[in-house]
């Protein structure tokens, strides 16, 4: 098989992993290397699924020993397959960053004999690049759930960034789909990357020296839809993930129906639009204060709102909370506003300390008027164009013809802009 064919076999079998962004990373190249880590030297681009694909994105193999039902690459799947050798894929990769078509690389492999065989061919390619080719760019590796914590810690002297896919969000569900991984494979080597990483920063205090391990952090992926599971319970997850394993990101994937079984919902599309509202509900828990039970409050279904962002849709089932004074609430409840993001909120704190603020101050500051008027008092008048009522917010802010379509938005009707 020639190269190209690979390339067009395992270029295939990776689109479906989304962890892709910025690099974050900070690792020192060597002076006569190539390639950078900094943020600009790393350019994000757009499949025409939406999905980026700024890195080399591609497995290093697509033979799989687990027979994982939702995956294109499950053993019992009667796909092309194919396997690059270290040598092949680190010099594609260094090819193809020459000729400036990418920025860096994104590896994962299916699981070849074992995860340890197949760990050892991924530091292999990593090791080509960083030692032969001196390649400074960015590596985001996929590691092999169930490898030798050994390899996890070399695989982390070359690797940027490194990932280990929880894939579905409850062990029920893992059980269900893809009975052969156990939760503790995942969760062992999370545990290890993140003490390694918290290690190595305690180590870098005392010692400049100290070899970096992973310095982008490590993130997982959980697919969404494949499962029964509740908002509520995948936002659990990631709330724990966050915590304890210092994830620097949590990606969501809607499930793609690309494999028939029994044990599969029979959707015909994909939910971006719920994919969205969970990256949106990721923001808040790490960025806006807010936990998990709070942000499903009198949230009976556990599930959240596809027709309205989760702030919004938090602040309305939560009216009684409602109106704030702009000139007198804390910085903590002024970020639960609709409307008032984080920059907004620190410039109305500031703007405070120089006398109260006005209505007109407010839209010069870029507050988004046309949520937060429902949500707020300025110098204690209401500015809202409807009283302060939950349903006729909702009216307003969705429209009458949005809540008729609410119950109408399901798995398989959401569609993704193209870009070419």
């Amino acid at each position: 098989m020639d190269i190209q064919e690979k390339i067009e076999i395992l270029t295939e079998g990776a689109k479906y992993d989304v962890s892709c962004s910025s690099s974050g990373s900070s690792r020192r190249g060597s002076s006569n290397g190539i390639g950078s880590t900094a943020s600009s030297g790393i350019c994000h681009s757009w499949a025409d699924d939406g999905r980026c694909i700024s890195l080399l994105k591609i497995l290093y193999s697509n033979y799989c020993i687990y027979d994982c039902i939702y995956c294109v690459n499950r053993a019992s799947n009667d796909v092309r397959r194919a396997a690059f050798t270290p040598e092949e894929l680190a010099k594609l990769t260094i090819e193809f960053y020459k000729r400036n078509y990418i920025e860096g690389l994104f590896l994962s492999s299916g699981v070849i004999n074992t995860p340890d065989y197949t760990m050892e061919c991924l530091i292999q390619t990593m090791k080509i690049l960083r030692e032969q080719y001196r390649f400074n760019g960015y590596i985001h590796m996929k590691a092999i759930p169930g490898a030798d914590e050994k390899l996890i810690q070399l695989a982390g002297t070359y690797a940027d960034r490194m990932s280990i896919n929880i894939e579905l969000p409850t062990e029920e569900s893992l059980l269900k789909l893809a009975p052969q991984k156990k939760k503790e494979m995942i969760t062992k080597p999370m545990t290890y990357i993140s003490n390694q990483i918290s290690e190595q920063r305690e180590n870098r205090k005392k010692y400049k020296r100290t070899p970096s391990f992973v310095p982008a952090g490590q993130s997982t992926q959980l697919i969404i839809g494949a499962t029964p599971d509740k908002d509520y319970q995948v936002l659990r997850l990631t709330e724990g993930l966050y915590k304890h394993f210092q994830l620097k990101r949590v990606y969501y994937s809607s499930y793609i129906p690309i494999v028939e079984h029994p044990s599969l919902p029979t959707t015909s599309g994909s939910s971006l639009v719920r994919e969205h509202r969970l990256y949106q509900a990721d923001w808040l828990l790490r960025f806006y204060g807010f936990d998990v039970d709070e942000l499903f409050n009198n949230n009976y279904g556990q599930q959240l709102d596809l027709t309205l962002d989760p702030k919004c849709d938090w602040a309305l089932r939560n009216i009684e909370l409602f109106p704030v004074e702009v000139n007198k609430a804390d910085y903590e409840m002024l970020l639960k506003v609709p409307g008032i993001g984080i920059k907004s909120a620190r410039k109305i704190v500031t703007a405070r300390r120089f006398g109260p603020i006005s209505y007109e101050g407010l839209k010069q500051m870029g507050i988004v008027l046309k949520r937060a008027q429902y949500f707020i008092t300025c110098q204690g008048k209401y500015y809202g164009s409807v009283s302060l009522d939950g349903h006729r917010i909702r009216n307003k802010l969705v429209g009458v013809y949005g809540n008729q379509q609410s119950s109408n938005i399901t798995i398989g009707q959401s569609y993704q802009l193209s870009f070419f």
